[in-house]
């Protein structure tokens, strides 16, 4: 059974999502803030991390997927460095800022993909086939 990292500070999100996913067979485990994620994934290495981009800020979600993919030697994250992240937000929304997951077009963090809420479950499903 893989294992999802859903990070996102809608509680309601995480339990609807996490039941949904658990359903087609993955074990979820929530957080609800940036600082929880990274504690979650540290303890417990997941397969794939989904976060959303405005966690306790509007960019602690970028933040996060920077600091987990920190290519340093001495880099806390080296156990999880290379875990699949899937960005699900809403900043779309928020901002009216359009992402490019085009490197040389975007300021993203490098990242599996992206996905605006709501998402349809279908989407979401063959998103995590894809990145694992």
């Amino acid at each position: 059974m893989k294992k999802i990292l859903l990070i996102d500070g809608d509680t309601a999100l995480c339990q609807n999502l996490s039941a949904t996913l658990a359903q087609h067979g993955y074990a979820v485990t929530c957080a609800h803030s940036a600082v929880a994620g990274r504690k979650a994934a540290l303890a417990s290495p997941p397969d794939a991390i989904i976060t959303e981009a405005m966690l306790e800020t509007d960019t602690a979600g970028f933040e996060l997927v920077y600091q987990i993919r920190d290519q340093r030697a001495d880099s806390r994250y080296t156990a999880i460095r290379d875990v699949p992240i899937l960005l699900l937000t809403a900043i779309d929304q928020v901002t009216h800022f359009r992402f490019s997951l085009n490197e040389k077009q975007s300021y993203l963090p490098p990242i599996s993909g992206m996905l605006s809420k709501p998402v349809q479950i279908e989407t979401l499903l063959d998103k995590l086939k894809e990145m694992l």
